[in-house]
């Protein structure tokens, strides 16, 4: 067959098995230039979980405790993708926990939720009320089934709709048949907590951020979701919207209107700003900002993840070279930045050599390796004394760190370090790291790209009678 021909061919079966895995069509009402949601940080005083109780220092060591368990679920699911699960199938063991929250408006009349917003997972599931009369939604309760917040009641929608059993889409999530031939499901993540439901379809309605251009709203319907019924597992949210490179993430469905795109972008405010962070998709995702940065994507064990090369990193005049082959996960649902012994053992002797500060022991039951006393420090003095790192990825991209990036204030008056080799067996450039910077992911393109930014300004504070 002439080469023309099976170029023509190939792009045929892509179409056509882009077209099964999502038949969803977008109505922007704010424009064609994209939209952009609340990106809120499960800490936030935005957030519905925020603890009012904990000081800043202490939601900040929280986090990293938490980062320590998500880091290792992430390092399980990527060395279990080399492994077979019992009937040859590789199970879809991705990470669960994550830090930061988006909001979901599902159905018509549509129902509000506050899902987990997940680079390191595909499905999109949120849960639903589950009954009987032949609906498919009749769920028995597992015992150790964790009780659900909001639920959507898919028989108030009008725009609800199920997966036939034998479609792409089904298949794609080795879901299964039930007696009626639709597609039924059992997710599980690396923690061992899962959920199972009805793979369905919906109308989604995403509210633009309040300060972001357009003001408006915009529709996708038939979004493929999963309408879950049952969660076994510690968890908070409302279910996830999973943003991971699979063919089931938001941004892979998204991408199935050419006006949109496969990419997403988003600018994380610090810890420190009373402000939520913007999560921008279609146009607005592009990151032209001045200094940025472009890596290609590399292929991933594990699909949903985004994976770039790792080849340096540099503080000062000191450089020192990556493992051979070092991939590096970035990960948005990460506090900390976990990086190989091989680089992390000089960075810790570089900044211990170079930072004129008392050092002290790192909190107990964290994976923090170097703390430094600043109590004694004015206020905005202690950036200056904190050399930058810088990153080099990829493609010639090299990635700037500065204070706010690769340190933390984990108590009053220590601060520490923020990346770590512990607890992790593959490299990840956690959400500390990425905190003012516009990250764009392209997925069309294959790359990944950084600029630094004042997210603050990019992305206004709204204000506090908004909602969630």
């Amino acid at each position: 067959m002439p080469r023309t021909m099976v170029s023509r061919a190939l792009l045929l079966v892509a179409v056509v098995l882009t077209a099964q895995l999502c038949a969803c069509t977008a109505y922007a009402g704010s424009g064609g230039d994209g939209f952009s949601v609340e990106f809120i940080h499960r800490d936030s005083v935005r957030s519905p979980f925020h603890d009012a109780t904990l000081t800043a220092p202490a939601r900040v060591l929280e986090a990293v405790r938490r980062s320590a368990a998500h880091a290792a679920a992430l390092s399980r699911s990527y060395v279990r993708a080399d492994a077979p699960s019992a009937d040859g199938v590789v199970s879809p063991v991705t990470s669960r926990s994550s830090e930061y929250l988006m909001a979901v408006n599902i159905g018509t009349p549509p129902t509000r939720m506050v899902a987990i917003a997940d680079t390191g997972s595909d499905l999109i599931w949120l849960n639903c009320s589950y009954g009987g009369d032949g609906s498919g939604l009749a769920a028995a309760r597992d015992a150790d089934a964790q009780p659900p917040g909001v639920q959507f009641d898919p028989y108030k929608s009008t725009t609800f709709g199920v997966v036939d059993c034998n479609s792409g889409t089904c298949r794609a999530l080795h879901g299964e048949c039930d007696a009626n031939s639709k597609c039924t499901y059992i997710y599980s993540y690396a923690d061992d907590s899962r959920t199972s439901g009805l793979l369905s379809t919906e109308t989604f309605t995403f509210a633009d951020a309040p300060g972001a251009r357009g003001d408006g709203t915009t529709r996708v319907a038939k979004v493929n979701f999963g309408c879950s019924t049952t969660f076994v597992g510690s968890f908070v949210g409302d279910g996830i919207v999973g943003l991971g490179g699979g063919d089931l993430s938001l941004v892979s469905q998204l991408g199935a209107d050419t006006s949109l795109g496969r990419r997403f972008s988003y600018c994380l405010v610090p810890y420190s700003v009373k402000a939520s962070s913007a999560l921008n998709f279609g146009p607005r995702a592009a990151v032209t900002d001045p200094g940025a940065v472009t890596t290609p994507l590399i292929p991933s064990k594990v699909k949903a993840y985004y994976i770039v090369e790792l080849q340096s990193l540099k503080v000062g005049n000191a450089t020192f070279a990556a493992p051979d082959r070092s991939p590096v996960l970035v990960d948005s649902g990460t506090t900390l930045t976990f990086l190989p012994t091989a680089l992390v053992d000089p960075l810790v002797k570089e900044l211990s050599r170079r930072i004129k500060l008392p050092p002290v022991q790192p909190p107990e039951e964290s994976s923090l390796l170097l703390c430094f006393d600043v109590s004694r420090v004015r206020e905005g003095q202690v950036a200056a004394m904190i050399p930058e790192v810088t990153l080099g990825l990829g493609g010639g991209a090299a990635v700037t760190l500065k204070a706010e990036n690769t340190f933390l204030e984990v108590q009053e008056g220590t601060l520490c370090l923020a990346v770590s080799d512990q607890f992790s067996a593959v490299s990840i450039i956690g959400n500390i790291a990425q905190q003012n910077m516009h990250v764009g992911y392209d997925l069309d393109k294959g790359t990944l790209t950084f600029a630094p930014a004042d997210c603050a300004r990019s992305y206004p504070a709204p204000s506090p009678s908004g909602s969630v």
